[in-house]
């Protein structure tokens, strides 16, 4: 069976072209001015790893529940069409929920992918290409992780349209700091946090390591962004930064946005406006949504997009309270928590050995 055969809803068409027009750009400086950048470049190049040996793809998932999530987080629990299910009819939306959801962190990383392979060629310091470099390596290994993944689930679902329309615009615009902004920052910061529910909360050891493994690599995927933007910055107009706050703020509504998923709902054949407004109304679900922001919000006030059009967009939406967010403290957190997994599997795999050798 090809990855194609394991679309739920068949997508549109099989490839999708994006126009470019930017100008690839050579460097005869060979800078090494940039220290910070460096320093990141050398610990993207220490912390290479292969998804085929790292993770261990003969673990088991459920049927019902492939990413072992609580029932409580599931977005239409309590949901009354729901609730009237079976427990068959109930497993087969929550199967396709949570394989929805990985499809989206699957076409996600493949547009952080060709975006890294674009900031290679566009960004103008040999610093920052460098480690883009790094970082469009680290992007093919977690697509090759998200679709063996799903493979196992056996089911997967198109790009949804709130995500294709930003990446859409993000590699669309000529100017090299919004493939940062959209992708870096934005698309990158918000999966970060989506990332961290399954691997906090999943029952299933082979979800929660993948999304472990990929969180290490995308914590200094957010960083590069922080460094390479914060000394930018303050080099724009006052016009040009307010239109990239503007930016920001409609991009953030846009991935708040993609988590309806309306489109599976739609092809669940459930009533999807009572089922987008169940998880509007919920406080776990608009806990949820607003979370996913606990990882932006810090960041763009410290890259300096701070004016009155982000802060008032910010507070309509209620996550301004994450501008004090320790995101230092968290992204330390992610690389602990890998190294967790991986002494974790190195403990089973001694104490096989050794009931093995006796």
């Amino acid at each position: 069976m090809t990855f194609t055969d394991t679309y739920g809803i068949k997508p549109e068409s099989l490839s999708w072209e994006v126009p470019q027009d930017f100008d690839a750009r050579f460097t005869w400086t060979y800078s090494d001015d940039r220290k910070d950048l460096l320093s990141l470049y050398s610990k993207g190049k220490q912390k290479q790893w292969d998804a085929e040996y790292r993770i261990d793809w003969d673990q088991d998932i459920d049927y019902a529940n492939p990413q072992g999530m609580p029932d409580e987080l599931f977005a239409l629990n309590g949901y009354a069409e729901y609730e009237k299910m079976s427990k068959a009819e109930k497993a087969e939306i929550r199967r396709n929920s949570q394989a929805w959801g990985l499809s989206q962190f699957l076409h996600g990383e493949q547009g952080a992918l060709i975006c890294s392979a674009k900031i290679v060629t566009q960004v103008p310091d040999l610093e920052a290409k460098f480690y883009a470099s790094t970082q469009t390596i680290d992007e093919a290994r977690h697509v090759e992780a998200y679709k063996r993944l799903l493979e196992k689930i056996g089911l997967s679902h198109p790009m949804t349209g709130p995500l294709k329309s930003l990446l859409e615009q993000v590699l669309r615009d000529n100017r090299w700091d919004m493939t940062y902004l959209g992708m870096q920052v934005v698309i990158e910061g918000l999966a970060l946090a989506a990332f961290a529910g399954i691997r906090d909360y999943s029952s299933s050891p082979l979800a929660a390591a993948v999304n472990a493994y990929v969180m290490e690599d995308e914590a200094r995927h957010v960083a590069f962004g922080r460094l390479t933007l914060r000394s930018y910055y303050p080099q724009l107009t006052e016009a040009e930064r307010r239109e990239r706050e503007e930016f920001l703020v409609e991009a953030c509504y846009h991935m708040r946005d993609r988590f309806e998923q309306r489109e599976l709902w739609d092809h669940l054949g459930l009533d999807t406006e009572a089922a987008v407004q169940h998880m509007h109304e919920t406080a776990g679900s608009r806990q949820f949504r607003n979370h996913l922001f606990n990882r932006i919000v810090p960041v763009v006030k410290d890259i300096g997009l701070w004016g009155e059009t982000v802060q008032k967009g910010y507070t309509d939406m209620g996550v301004l309270d994450y501008v004090n967010v320790d995101i230092d403290a968290l992204q330390a957190n992610d690389e602990q928590i890998a190294a967790q997994f991986d002494a974790r599997r190195q403990n089973i795999a001694d104490v096989a050995a050794l009931a093995a050798a006796e």
